[in-house]
């Protein structure tokens, strides 16, 4: 049985041989099956590729694309995933945040219990900023709430998952991926490992947060049209109180013929009238902007460089 991992890399050069001769240790101990190692450059600038290609040469297992320029970690997985030869496919960091010694008992998991999927997910958030776990708590509650994507708090990339569940993301090629809300849509039978949060081997996070804030707005978009009914319902909303302080404006002119008075709290409304009008337009312009960008059928990728004979493009 052939298992290939998957792991997305941008300038990772700090860690690749630290994660290599883990997974070789891993590997060792899972005798039984076969295994690739896909490594996906996501156009890193400093030795990653190099690294790769040495790892290659002194390892037959080790696969690598290189892509044209950092299209960002969901187009590198989307990559290794569609050059996956594997009955089971993993999805695996190179900074050993995801520790490979839990794909023994996620193997186990999957071949004995019958799950079509073993995902994982952080117990705690310990060494994570206060500011940043609270936010993505609250994301998860949210996506949970609008969305029929099925999305775990704590819930990692790091995911087995059988052939048929692959051939199923597989067929979703759309431009603009959240991950994630994929894995949660198209179903299939989970199971979820829980295990302590690890901190990098080496090197520094790519993740600002800044970069998770929109990538949280992508998931949103991509998986829920609640924030256009919020906007619809903040237009009628507001319209109401619009027609509720006209009646009253009326009424006053009318009652003590005083029409300058008040003028500081209608400008005030005007202004939050106007910012409501502008989210909600902003709202919209995310939607076509995605819209845009699926029409023109873009690739979601391009290799420059890979050592798979029969790459799948």
């Amino acid at each position: 049985m052939l298992v290939s991992v998957i792991i997305p890399c941008y300038n990772e050069e700090a860690v690749l041989n630290l994660y290599y001769k883990e997974m070789d240790r891993v590997t060792g101990i899972l005798s039984n099956y076969d295994f690739e190692m896909i490594f996906v450059n996501d156009g890193s600038k400093d030795s990653t590729l190099s690294i790769l290609k040495q790892l290659a040469k002194e390892d037959e297992r080790v696969k690598f694309i290189s892509l044209s320029r950092n299209f960002g970690k969901e187009s590198a997985m989307y990559a290794g995933l569609k050059n996956a030869k594997g009955d089971y496919v993993v999805l695996m960091d190179a900074d050993l945040q995801h520790p490979p010694a839990t794909l023994v008992e996620m193997l186990r998991i999957a071949t004995e219990e019958g799950y079509d999927s073993v995902a994982t997910r952080r117990m705690t958030r310990k060494g994570e900023p206060p500011i940043r776990s609270f936010f993505a708590r609250q994301f998860y509650k949210l996506m949970n709430k609008i969305s029929n994507a099925d999305i775990v708090d704590g819930a990692m990339d790091y995911r087995l998952m059988s052939r048929d569940f692959v051939d199923s993301l597989l067929r979703m090629s759309e431009y603009s991926r959240f991950s994630k809300g994929l894995f949660g849509w198209v179903g299939y039978k989970t199971k979820w490992v829980a295990y302590e949060n690890v901190e990098r081997a080496a090197g520094e996070t790519k993740w600002s947060f800044w970069k998770l804030l929109l990538y949280s707005i992508e998931g949103i978009v991509a998986f829920s049209t609640a924030p256009l009914s919020i906007s619809v319902f903040l237009g009628m909303l507001f319209a109401f109180f619009a027609f509720i302080g006209l009646i009253f404006v009326v009424i006053r002119a009318a009652l003590y013929g005083d029409p300058v008075a008040g003028w500081p709290s209608m400008v005030a409304i005007i202004l939050f009238m106007g910012s409501v009008q502008l989210v909600c337009l902003g709202i919209l312009g995310i939607y076509l902007s995605k819209i845009y960008l699926e029409v023109k059928k873009r690739p979601i990728f391009i290799c420059s460089d890979s050592n798979i004979e029969d790459i799948r493009l």
